[in-house]
C-alpha cells in the first residue's frame, strides 16, 4: 500500500474556468473530474498521464472503455460509514481489469487498511488525524482470509494446501 500526503502528491486536480487543459508543462499528472473527463476525452492527448476521480455515486461502468488511457483512478470515501468506493474498487479491479493504481480519498481510515487492500486499492490518502505507522501495522493484523479478494478470488477451501 502506498500512502500518498497531500503535500508531495504528483497529481494535480485541474480547475479553472476554461476547464482542464492538456498542456504537460502545466503538471505531469492530470487529475480530472469524471465530468471533466467526459468532456474531453475524445480531443485529450492519448500519452498524457491522466487520472480521473470518481464520485462513490458513479456506475464505474461509464468508464470502462477509457480505463486503458488511465493512470489512475481516485475513489472517495465522503464518510467512513459510505462504502460504496470498496465496490467501485473491488469492479475496477475485477471486472473491468484496470491495472493502473486505485486511490481512496476522503474520511480514510486505519481500520479500513486491510479491506481497502482486498479490493484492490493499492494507494491511499488517509484523514489528516490518522497515524501511517497504524496503518501500516493494520495491514499485517491478518495472516488470511476465508474469503476470496482481488488477488485470489478461491475461497480458503478452494487453495493451495487446503
Amino acid at each position: 500500500m502506498k500512502f500518498v500526503s497531500k503535500a508531495q502528491d504528483p497529481w494535480h486536480l485541474c480547475t479553472g474556468e476554461d476547464g482542464p487543459q492538456p498542456h504537460p508543462a502545466a503538471a505531469n499528472h492530470k487529475l480530472l473530474t469524471l465530468e471533466q473527463w467526459h468532456a474531453v476525452r475524445d480531443t485529450w492527448p492519448a500519452g498524457l498521464t491522466t487520472g480521473v476521480l470518481l464520485p462513490n455515486d458513479a456506475d464505474v461502468a461509464d468508464l470502462a472503455a477509457d480505463l486503458p488511457r488511465l493512470s489512475l483512478v481516485v475513489v472517495q470515501f465522503p464518510k467512513w460509514v459510505d462504502g460504496r468506493a470498496y465496490t467501485q474498487a473491488r469492479l475496477l479491479r475485477v471486472r473491468h481489469r484496470f491495472t493502473g493504481e486505485i486511490r481512496a480519498i476522503g474520511d480514510v481510515l486505519v481500520d479500513m487498511m486491510p479491506l481497502l487492500q482486498r479490493c484492490g486499492v493499492d494507494a491511499v490518502q488517509m484523514r489528516a488525524d490518522q497515524d501511517r505507522a497504524a496503518a501500516e501495522r493494520a495491514l499485517g493484523f491478518f495472516p488470511g482470509h476465508y474469503q476470496g479478494d482481488v488477488v485470489d478470488h478461491r475461497p480458503a477451501f478452494a487453495r493451495d494446501g487446503a
